[in-house]
């Protein structure tokens, strides 16, 4: 399946990244079938070309998330943003979800 994403390039501590279409299992820093454009995280600059983009959506072709979300904000395409990184774990709440005991009964009345 044909994917739009991002391949990063650039120095150490200043990451680029190129806008490219290549097959989803292939590595990214390979051949990839056309650079779209690229984005320039620092400055949140996005040069693509939107007519190939445009084209390339249309044969089929998927989108990371990133690229989804990046896509939408600059209005090349229409949509809903999605939820592009996984983020940190969370922790298990078992402890603080565990439900309060219940209160104990009360000892069976005494005989009178």
């Amino acid at each position: 399946m044909l994917t739009i994403r991002l391949a990063r390039i650039g120095k150490k501590n200043k990451p680029l990244y190129r806008v490219v279409i290549s097959e989803k299992q292939k590595d990214l820093y390979g051949d990839s079938l056309e650079i779209l454009g690229s984005y320039n995280p620092h400055s949140k600059e996005l040069k693509i070309d939107s007519e190939k983009t445009k084209y390339w959506l249309s044969r089929g072709a998927g989108m990371s998330p990133t690229v989804n979300n990046l896509l939408i904000e600059k209005k090349i395409i229409e949509g809903k943003k999605v939820k592009a990184s996984k983020g940190k774990k969370e922790k298990d709440t078992k402890a603080e979800a565990k439900p309060a005991e219940a209160p104990k009964t009360a000892a069976p009345a005494a005989k009178a």
